[in-house]
């Protein structure tokens, strides 16, 4: 990638987020509303196509332009999970659909006319145990009846189309517990109050999280993504690309924490003198950054490796848990140098610090990505 068009990338990321202060967060926080206009600035800006080829309307442009778009995002305060889906969802699409669906669903993603923001995979009952879902879907005829439940499926509200993996073949038929899943593109436009049901769900963070109901929902046959029964591999390809951008929001959190507490301690004095000159304040924002700076070697490794096309399951895991800790350690950091005003809504601290708790859990928690690298990279016991 040409150092200066992603330069020139970077730069228009930071411009744009220049219109959406912190005021901006903090209304759409305290209202739980979704920012609608920020998100519409990012598709005019063409940003959120980034990944789709040129053929299908998008820029084509590699994962390390994504990856930069969304630190940047987050680096200037905003945050980008109210449409990061539709850059990792879109490759299951992409990567495994037919001919006429990429023609039929692409382009439209790629200007904006149709949001594909929804995942649905979690179950309540299923958690990370992804082989362990229930939800089923049954062919009749010229079409599919899903029956089931998912849970945390984020921006189901304001998605017109969802990426949804149900079991075709009951578990105990199949050879492997990973076999038997398949994808679907589902269009909620059409189905929403007509055999699907969605609730939101109210957290700590305005993440516009649901939950999202089946009952007897008929899709269309054609709305199958791949061959069927091959559906759980379909979506590790964009696990691995959604766990690097992920990363990447924990890096620009990170740089905005340490640059906010840095600030901030420079200039507030106790005691006649800045209180970032006293070590026990220095510490913990220089540790951060150090952390910080090694994960963000992890993320660029793990996102040189999926450009490639190689294998970056152990680099992805590993980006993701090293950037969501360091984004973490940075946060308590410049909570605890702001004292009191760390809580206080408008510094933002305290938004970005529940913000990014959330990624030592989601997409995948923290003691998952370890269990992987002691089986896959270490060669121990599988422990679960």
């Amino acid at each position: 990638m040409d150092e200066n068009v992603l330069e020139q990338i970077r730069q228009t990321v930071v411009q744009l987020c220049r219109d959406y202060p912190g005021s901006y967060w903090q209304e759409k926080d305290r209202e739980r509303a979704y920012p609608t206009e920020f998100v519409d600035a990012l598709t005019e800006a063409g940003l959120l196509s980034s990944l789709i080829p040129e053929a299908y309307g998008g820029a084509g442009l590699p994962l390390s332009v994504a990856r930069t778009i969304l630190e940047e995002i987050h680096a200037a305060g905003c945050n980008g999970a109210a449409c990061h889906a539709q850059m990792y969802t879109m490759g299951t699409l992409l990567r495994h659909g037919n001919e006429e669906q990429r023609k039929q669903y692409l382009p439209k993603i790629a200007t904006g006319e149709l949001r594909l923001q929804a995942f649905g995979v979690t179950e309540p009952t299923a958690g990370t145990d992804t082989t362990s879902i229930t939800t089923t879907a049954v062919r009749d005829g010229d079409h599919y009846i899903i029956n089931g439940q998912k849970v945390w499926t984020s921006r189901a509200e304001y998605s017109d189309l969802m990426i949804l993996l149900a079991r075709t073949t009951p578990k105990e038929k199949c050879a492997k517990r990973s076999e038997g899943l398949s994808v679907f593109l589902v269009d909620m436009r059409k189905v929403v109050g007509n055999g699907m049901t969605i609730r939101p769900i109210r957290t700590m963070i305005n993440h516009a999280t649901t939950e999202v109901f089946f009952d007897n929902l008929r899709i269309p046959a054609d709305s199958l993504i791949g061959e069927e029964g091959k559906g759980f591999k379909y979506i590790l390809t964009g696990m691995n690309a959604e766990r690097i951008l992920i990363a990447s929001e924990c890096i620009g959190d990170a740089r905005w924490f340490i640059e906010t507490a840095s600030n901030y301690v420079r200039d507030r004095k106790v005691f006649g003198r800045p209180i970032g000159q006293n070590q026990g304040v220095q510490f913990p924002i220089a540790r951060s950054y150090a952390q910080m700076q090694a994960a963000s070697l992890m993320v660029d490794k793990a996102c040189a490796l999926y450009d490639d096309g190689k294998t970056c399951g152990a680099e992805a895991n590993m980006a993701k848990m090293l950037a969501s800790e360091a984004s973490w350690a940075a946060g308590e950091a410049c909570l605890q140098s702001h004292g009191g005003f760390g809580f206080a809504e408008e510094y933002d601290v305290e938004r970005k610090f529940r913000e990014t708790r959330l990624y030592q859990i989601a997409p995948i928690s923290t003691n998952l990505v370890l269990s992987f690298l002691a089986e896959h990279e270490l060669g121990l016991p599988r422990s679960y």
